[in-house]
C-alpha cells in the first residue's frame, strides 16, 4: 500500500491552512486524520461544515460521541476510537461507559436507543432494523432525530474511511481494547 504523509501547513493550499489555523486555534493541534484530509480543500471544507452544522442538532455533545464510538468500533478506526474515547471521557462518560457503548449496550435506555440504531444502520448498510427504529421512536426521538442520526453515521464513517485508506499515525491515546 502506498504510504500516505500527513502533510504540513506549508503543504498544503492557503485554503486548508486558513482551516488548520482554525483547528489550531480550536483543540490546539491539527489532528493528523485532519491534516491528511487537507489534500483536498473540499473534502476537508465539507467535514468542518458538516461537523459545525451537526453540532446544532437535537444530540447532546455526550451522545454525539457515543455515536462515534459505536460507529468507529464496528469499522475498526483505531484512529477515531482513541479520539472519541478520549473526547467522551472530556464528556462526562467513564472509561468503562466509553467501553460499554462500543460493545453496544449502555445501562441508559434512551442512550441505548441512539446506539442501537446506529449499530444497525452501520451493520445493515445503511437499513435500520424494525425493533431499533421503533426503539429509538420510543424512547421519544422523531425523524428529524432520524435524519440528524444518519448524518452523524455518515461524518464517521468518512473519518472511519479516510483512516482505513490512509492508516495515518494516531496522534491519540489508543483506546482500550474491548474484552
Amino acid at each position: 500500500m502506498k504510504t500516505i504523509n500527513v502533510p504540513t501547513r506549508e503543504q498544503v493550499s492557503a485554503e486548508v491552512q486558513v482551516m488548520f489555523d482554525t483547528f489550531t486555534k480550536r483543540v490546539g493541534k491539527v489532528p493528523n486524520l485532519y491534516a491528511t484530509m487537507g489534500y483536498s480543500a473540499p473534502a476537508l471544507k465539507m467535514f468542518m461544515d458538516m461537523e459545525d452544522d451537526m453540532s446544532k442538532s437535537i444530540f447532546t455533545p455526550k451522545e454525539r460521541e457515543a455515536i462515534a464510538l459505536i460507529v468507529s468500533e464496528l469499522n475498526g478506526c483505531a484512529y477515531c476510537l482513541a479520539g472519541h474515547s478520549m473526547l467522551a471521557m472530556k464528556r462526562g462518560f467513564t472509561k468503562e461507559q466509553t467501553l460499554d457503548i462500543r460493545r453496544g449496550h449502555t445501562a441508559d435506555d434512551k442512550l441505548n436507543a441512539i446506539i442501537g440504531l446506529a449499530k444497525s444502520i452501520v451493520e445493515n448498510k445503511g437499513k435500520g432494523d424494525e425493533t431499533s427504529l421503533n426503539n429509538f421512536y420510543a424512547a421519544g426521538f422523531d425523524e428529524a432525530a432520524l435524519m440528524d442520526l444518519i448524518a452523524f453515521i455518515t461524518i464517521r464513517v468518512y473519518t472511519n474511511y479516510v483512516f482505513a485508506n490512509t492508516e495515518v499515525p494516531v496522534d491519540f491515546p489508543a483506546a482500550e481494547p474491548l474484552n
